[in-house]
């Protein structure tokens, strides 16, 4: 559980009975009819829980008190307290999206955000691995024996439950269930989508409380686990991080939706893979021959040995053999990259770089619109400017009056 989890939940104890009800009712709002995920309902209520308690510092009372005075002074101290640009902007979403629902629901007489401004955030063009850098970072997981084993690397992470903080330019921060959340996140692309049980209709709204974070499952440890070699597990582990390597890099999929696979979403006929992305949108995506071949060896090979009771369809695992942990993927992906002399690579940082060689190598926008998963196609068109700036640099490099 993180600190922003306690501080939220805290925040919300103190809150008056009316006002806790309001952040019940909008938790249900958002994880059953709006079928948000559990990352966006917990950004989205700690954003109302701190809302409500500025509300009640400026002498609010319930949640009618809320007024476009108060949301501008709200925003105004995340400001001055340094918060991002992006931080708040997704957190006049929030605010726009609870003004929005209290207004249909009663509770507030108008729309009180609707012409609320915000920040818009800065969209920095992302990280791209060149072609060549992009092979060598998949070659290093054929790489069975050399001085710097990144299995072994994967297999010493620390357990997920006290995860690495990950960067804040990447958007997609993986889900675990709970509302309260740090200000990770953003307002126009909501995270990938979990199922989130709703509060129990038979306590009265006033008793509930913040659910806590449960803990994900345990990542890779050493290896040889009971029943199995050493150099069996090595084996494996080395064969699912090619497949996972080859498999971020030739669909573009983020790091939640490839260890949300299921070994049936994979039609190795077709060679497309079946995926479950944000808003429960599914998606098929095509994937080359190199990353066929790197998903059959495992199966044949490496998941059998990693396997274990309880593991279901999982295509992807851990050393344990439960399903795979994102955080764990991510680890793998940057030990990968520092074997193979790359700097700092995550898979966000695959999906950007598949994104931008597969239009450099022509591939019309609204096809890799589709292979993303992006709703907008605003949100693709960012790796259209990514090929301009290296024609530029190509330009400037080549021509002798640049």
């Amino acid at each position: 559980m993180s600190r922003a989890d306690d501080s939220t939940r805290a925040l919300h104890e103190a809150l008056p009975p009316p006002l806790r009800d309001v952040v019940d009712e909008f938790a249900r709002h958002l994880s059953q009819v709006r079928d948000r995920s559990p990352h966006t309902v917990r950004a989205y209520v700690a954003d109302l829980v701190s809302l409500l308690d500025h509300t009640v510092r400026m002498g609010g009372r319930g949640p009618a008190d809320v007024d476009l005075t108060v949301l501008r002074s709200w925003l105004a101290k995340q400001r001055t307290m340094g918060a991002a640009r992006s931080s708040l902007a997704r957190r006049a979403a929030s605010a726009r999206t609870f003004s929005s629902w209290a207004h249909r629901s009663g509770l507030l007489p108008t729309d009180v955000a609707a012409t609320l401004a915000s920040p818009r955030a800065r969209r920095e063009l992302p990280t791209v691995l060149r072609v060549d850098q992009a092979a060598a970072l998949l070659d290093t997981a054929r790489q069975h024996r050399s001085g710097r084993d990144p299995a072994a690397a994967s297999r010493a992470a620390p357990d997920a439950s006290t995860p690495a903080p990950e960067p804040e330019a990447e958007v997609m921060v993986e889900p675990v269930a709970g509302w309260a959340s740090e200000s990770a996140g953003d307002a126009t692309v909501p995270p990938p989508d979990m199922s989130m049980p709703a509060p129990d209709a038979s306590v009265p709204a006033s008793e509930r409380s913040i659910p806590a974070a449960p803990t994900p499952e345990p990542v890779e440890t050493a290896a040889g686990a009971a029943g199995r070699r050493p150099d069996e597990d090595d084996e494996a582990v080395l064969l699912r991080d090619r497949a996972l390597l080859e498999l971020l890099y030739a669909t573009g999929v983020r790091i939640s939706e490839a260890c949300g696979l299921n070994t049936g979403d994979v039609d190795h006929g077709r060679r497309l893979v079946r995926v479950l992305g944000k808003g429960n949108r599914e998606r098929s995506v095509p994937y080359g021959l190199p990353a066929q071949r790197a998903v059959d060896e495992w199966l044949r090979r490496g998941r059998p040995v990693l396997a274990r009771p309880g593991c279901g369809d999982a295509l992807l695992l851990g050393a344990r053999g439960g399903r795979l942990h994102p955080t764990t993927a991510r680890r793998i992906v940057s030990a990968h990259a520092d074997a193979a002399g790359l700097p700092h690579t995550s898979p966000h940082d695959l999906r950007h770089s598949a994104a931008t060689h597969l239009l450099e190598g022509g591939a019309d926008l609204r096809a890799v619109q589709e292979i993303l998963g992006h709703s907008s196609l605003a949100s693709t068109q960012i790796y259209t400017h990514v090929s301009v700036e290296r024609l530029r640099a190509a330009y400037r490099q080549a021509h002798p009056r640049a």
